[in-house]
């Protein structure tokens, strides 16, 4: 069954889920209270509608069912009280307005695009696609299982990207994917080892060396570990120049 709109449409609406909560809606910037956040990004992170129960049951798991209900009523009112709906309601379930346009969305169709397209790179690369945390300041249990879903799947990403992109030859470009790897997750060693590969196909052994012992620090003080054989077999030989010694 088709969801009937409730209200005007949002037009121009924008919801930023990623390094921020941040809802645009005809054009300006919208300042909800955190109740009413809560209850559009926990909408928007599912492509379905929901029950009410459900959504009421996860957003206020501490409270008695009434509660839970009544809160949810109060948000969805403080969500619409400014005449523009967001969100579809109908009957028991809601769903988000198929107008809003989420950034999380749209950074994992990139993402996906990146992982399962072939080596055609036609047009420009923005790295910064794949750069945020979801709402990183928000520690709501399903906030964080839906945020390291999506790190996992953006670093992935990332590094099939730079892959890609030194293949074609795009070598400054492939250095921009691996560098916004190696910052989403300093730890994950296989988005160092590509910034160390772009550096050594350029030539530039002395960025490469640095990136390889930045590495091995971070490794050491972090974890307690040495890089992998497949580092230090990338690394061998190369001459380290004097600046770096």
């Amino acid at each position: 069954m088709e969801p009937a709109d409730d209200g005007a449409a949002p037009a121009g609406s924008a919801l930023r889920l990623l390094d921020g909560f941040e809802l645009i809606a005809n054009g300006v910037e919208a300042h909800l209270p955190m109740s009413a956040q809560r209850l559009l990004a926990f909408v928007a992170l599912h492509d379905r509608p929901l029950q009410r129960a459900f959504v009421a049951g996860s957003l206020w798991l501490d409270s008695p069912e009434e509660r839970a209900y009544a809160n949810l009523r109060s948000a969805l009112w403080r969500l619409h009280r400014g005449g523009v709906r967001l969100l579809q309601v109908y009957g028991p379930q809601l769903s988000l307005h198929r107008s809003v346009v989420v950034d999380l969305r749209q950074a994992e169709e990139f993402a996906r695009r990146a992982l399962h397209a072939g080596d055609d790179l036609t047009g420009d690369v923005e790295p910064l696609l794949l750069g945020g945390d979801l709402l990183p300041d928000w520690y709501d249990d399903w906030v964080v299982l839906e945020r390291e879903r999506f790190r996992q799947l953006r670093l992935r990403a990332l590094d099939a990207l730079c892959e890609r992109l030194m293949r074609a030859g795009r070598l400054d470009a492939a250095l921009d994917v691996a560098l916004a790897a190696v910052a989403g997750e300093p730890l994950r060693e296989s988005s160092h080892r590509a910034v160390v590969r772009v550096h050594l196909r350029n030539g530039n052994a002395a960025e490469a060396i640095r990136q390889y012992r930045l590495c091995r620090r971070l490794l050491r003080e972090q974890l307690g570990i040495d890089p992998s054989v497949q580092m230090e077999e990338l690394i061998r030989g190369v001459r380290v120049p004097e600046t770096v010694r």
